[in-house]
């Protein structure tokens, strides 16, 4: 299998998905160890640091790619298995920004009221013990959490041309903020445009379901990720695949719609697997689906609908390309 390094420059950084020139041309089956930088671009390293002043908004979630994978052609679907994330920092920050966030008012949810204070909030990674280390602004408590990292940006060009922020989840991936989205796990992308054209960002060292605030505890991180290509069966949304899940994201607003693009694409996921009918697929999907909230803050919010494996007949999505990777994922760790 070959293994490629790739560190980018900060001038070889991405900002969106479509319109950015592909910094590597790599082959399915290749290898990747990345390094990508926080959402913050290290803007905030210091519970000094306030987002006002020291946040650009032109140059948040900053992305490691696009790559271009040989072969790949709309219709196909990208397979991303994600093998291993550490962080690449002894620190993570989190924040509060005025006008953003679940529990506040924001643009689109509009009150009189003032906002709440742009606050900074800085984690301490503790390797030894696997933990980031939670500490109070306004007392005293303090309180180790465990360490859970995650790739917040995932995703490919959209199709017809169209350059979405790397803030924004669509049905290309992008900003979807899932917890699910950690080693172990296999992300199925159906592919837009030529290539592919993929990048990743947003490493969080942990979130919350639903990322309350807008932002998780934001780091560095190191990924390796292997990189497969299957010839047509592109899904609609994203896809996600563990040992014991089948996972399908829905991004839009309202949420309701959220969650209904993600039942939808797991009750055509039934019917792949299982070869059921339409309406014994959404019957069974009723009664067996999970549903949490990946991000209720982004640009879309972010639904994960969710099927155990372990209540169904065993079945080889899409051509036991999971388990096949894992495989392989082993070799490199």
């Amino acid at each position: 299998m070959e293994t490629i390094e790739y560190h980018p420059r900060r001038d070889q950084l991405a900002y969106t998905f479509g319109g950015s020139a592909p910094v590597l041309r790599i082959k399915p089956g290749t290898a990747l160890k990345l390094w990508s930088e926080d959402a913050f671009n290290n803007a905030l390293t210091s519970v000094d640091d306030v987002s006002a002043e020291k946040v650009d908004l032109r140059f948040v979630n900053p992305q490691t790619g696009p790559f271009y994978v040989e072969g790949a052609e709309p219709g196909d679907t990208l397979a991303l298995h994600i093998v291993e994330l550490t962080p690449a920092r002894s620190y993570g920050a989190s924040a509060t920004i005025p006008f953003f966030g679940g529990l506040t008012s924001t643009d689109r949810t509009a009150f009189l009221q003032d906002p709440l204070p742009d606050t900074t909030w800085i984690y301490t990674v503790d390797t030894t013990r696997n933990t980031v280390g939670f500490q109070a602004r306004f007392g005293d408590f303090e309180l180790a959490l465990p360490l859970e990292p995650m790739l917040g940006t995932v995703g490919v060009a959209p199709p017809g041309g169209e350059v979405r922020s790397s803030l924004v989840p669509e049905r290309f991936g992008g900003n979807m903020d899932a917890p699910d989205v950690k080693a172990g796990t296999t992300v199925f992308l159906g592919v837009n445009v030529e290539g592919a054209l993929f990048s990743i960002g947003d490493g969080h060292y942990r979130q919350g379901e639903g990322e309350a605030c807008g932002t998780a505890v934001e780091g560095a991180m190191n990924s390796t990720i292997i990189v497969e290509l299957i010839k047509g069966g592109a899904p609609a949304w994203p896809r996600l695949e563990t040992d014991t899940q089948w996972m399908a994201v829905g991004s839009s607003r309202p949420m309701e719609d959220s969650w209904r693009i993600g039942q939808l694409e797991m009750v055509r996921w039934f019917g792949e697997l299982f070869g059921l009918h339409q309406l014994d697929a959404y019957q069974l999907l009723t009664q067996t689906a999970l549903a949490p909230i990946a991000n209720a803050v982004d640009a879309n919010y972010s639904v994960v609908v969710k099927a155990a494996k372990q209540l169904f007949p065993e079945a080889d999505a899409y051509g036991g390309m999971h388990a096949d990777l894992r495989q392989r994922g082993a070799q490199l760790i």
